[in-house]
């Protein structure tokens, strides 16, 4: 099973900033090659994140998407079901995300709330949960059957490092915004939610759609890991491209086009 394939070792000493970012750019530069071809080819793909709070989501989806093209990485994160969406058949409102020719579409949290936070908070009922965890690998391989390559990421954070990041979202007011009473719920609530995971990963961790499990107690290393592994996973080629060279301007219709700005309302330059 991916399960065991996935398994790691803890990082002893934390990446230093300038190894991370060294090390950050030369991926940067292979998910440019990546969306080159993903736009060649017009294949289609899906990467989804989970993982408890604090684990470092938000940072790998941007170090991930920081670099390249909105059009061809969407980053789908969902709110809370509205009233018309819970009576919908539960994966709908993801299906019509997926991804056309030419895109990579990366959910941040997807259906798989179904097995984490709807099932531990009591948001679904336990007949509900059991016949996801059921369904979940048979519509997964329709999706890969008709084309779609399907990426499962676990990142997996320990219990001191997390108590450590969501101290430091109470103390910074840069990060406040990211602590919800539901975060705090799920931080008491650690053992409910390993015991939602490995029921989660036990029931939908298959061939055609396996679960990786990245270590992100060190978010660095744990971002470089995840990009590592999602360009190992895609069989993408190097799109040779044609030089740019830029065009001579053209002197026709030349005029003093900043006299023209005189008088206009400018940004004051506090900097």
């Amino acid at each position: 099973m991916a399960l065991k394939r996935a398994a790691g070792s803890k990082a002893k000493e934390k990446m230093k900033r300038r190894a991370y970012e060294k090390e950050l750019r030369k991926l940067q530069v292979e998910l440019s090659h990546l969306q080159d071809w993903v736009k060649q080819t017009g294949a289609r793909i899906i990467i989804l994140f989970e993982g408890r709070d604090a684990a470092g989501k938000g940072g790998t989806i941007k170090a991930i998407t920081e670099r390249v093209s909105p059009r061809v990485f969407r980053v789908v994160a969902l709110p809370a079901p509205s009233d018309r969406q819970k009576t919908q058949l539960f994966m709908q409102r993801y299906v019509e995300r997926f991804p056309a020719a030419g895109e990579i579409v990366i959910f941040d949290r997807s259906w798989y709330n179904r097995a984490g936070v709807e099932y531990v908070m009591g948001f679904c009922s336990e007949h509900n949960h059991r016949r996801f965890l059921e369904l979940c690998p048979e519509v997964e391989k329709y999706v890969v059957d008709g084309g779609i390559q399907l990426l499962k990421i676990w990142l997996e954070v320990g219990q001191d490092e997390q108590q450590k990041r969501f101290h430091a979202r109470i103390d910074d007011p840069l990060r406040q915004w990211k602590l919800s009473p539901m975060d705090l719920e799920s931080y008491r609530r650690w053992y409910d939610y390993s015991r939602a995971r490995d029921m989660m990963l036990g029931k939908t961790d298959s061939k055609h759609a396996p679960w990786h499990i990245v270590r992100s107690d060190d978010k660095r290393r744990g971002r470089l890991n995840c990009i590592s592994h999602i360009l190992r996973s895609i069989p993408y080629k190097k799109v040779q491209r044609a030089k740019v060279k830029l065009p001579k301007r053209s002197d026709k219709g030349r005029y003093d086009d900043q006299s023209t700005l005189k008088g206009r309302s400018f940004v004051r330059e506090t900097y």
